[in-house]
């Protein structure tokens, strides 16, 4: 999507709230709803992987595919350690992001086995520009997004994990890295709706296919880690109010039919 075309459509964008129904009860077309890709290209997007500087596509990783936004590692002999993310070219606060998406092929050889079928929806994040040249995840909260092939698994699906990062839960600040959801555990290579409601520096919450899966709030930078106390040191406040949208590239292959996001109030 061209500079202009974003402009124009955030211009466009409705306030309003989600209403969480499942792809096929939803009408065709949803007013407001910006398409963040655009279904031909990664206009509008930027790469960044671990030990290289951002705006590098390593091994042609980030592609579309047939009109999906596709994470391949079929130019990989071995993963090395290369975490890499792809980042939206603007920054939000208050908004409903809505990504469909399903896990495909095998992962990548030389991987850890926590990134199987593992993927995220990373967002108040730093922008790329400002992540050290070696960083693995950028500072962000990140909405997950978990699968598995074995119908006997506990595997719930919409976690969150927190790079650089805390949340709130219940009013309590938690330091754990990864908070699993009450989720379902997400089988197969179905395509799956995922939509993550964020409202500034509030209320967050996680939904699969229609359903509420978990919810969290005041997003926060962690002090304890190297690079938020650096984003800190550089003026950066401790509430995290907006920032970038990422996906990531962990190892296993995944494809996006649609990512898109609307525009809502804080307090919506």
């Amino acid at each position: 999507m061209s500079a202009r075309r974003t402009a124009a459509a955030l211009a466009l964008a409705a306030s309003g709230a989600l209403s969480c129904a499942s792809p096929a009860e939803r009408g065709p077309a949803d007013s407001g709803w910006l398409p963040l890709f655009d279904g031909e290209s990664l206009s509008g997007w930027t790469p960044k992987f671990s030990g290289h500087l951002a705006g590098e596509n390593v091994a042609d990783t980030f592609r579309v595919v047939d009109g999906l936004l596709t994470v391949s590692y079929d130019g990989y002999d071995a993963f090395d350690g290369r975490f890499g993310h792809l980042f939206f070219d603007a920054e939000f606060s208050s908004y409903d992001l809505r990504a469909v998406y399903r896990f495909v092929g095998d992962q990548c050889a030389g991987a850890p086995g926590w990134a199987w079928r593992n993927n995220g929806l990373m967002f108040h994040g730093q922008t790329p520009g400002t992540m050290r040249d070696d960083q693995d995840f950028p500072v962000s909260v990140e909405a997950q997004l978990l699968g598995h092939t074995d119908p006997a698994a506990d595997r719930p699906n919409g976690g969150v994990c927190t790079p650089g990062t805390n949340v709130a839960v219940d009013g309590e600040v938690r330091q754990d890295h990864c908070i699993s959801s009450g989720g379902p555990t997400t089988l197969g290579d179905g395509w799956v709706e995922f939509v993550l409601k964020v409202r500034g520096s509030g209320r967050v919450e996680h939904w699969i296919d229609g359903a509420l899966v978990h919810a969290y709030e005041a997003p926060q930078l962690d002090p304890r880690d190297e690079d938020a106390a650096r984003l800190m040191a550089a003026g950066a406040p401790l509430l995290l109010e907006r920032g970038t949208i990422s996906i990531q590239a962990e190892s296993h292959p995944i494809q996006f039919r649609t990512i898109e996001l609307l525009r809502v109030p804080a307090d919506g």
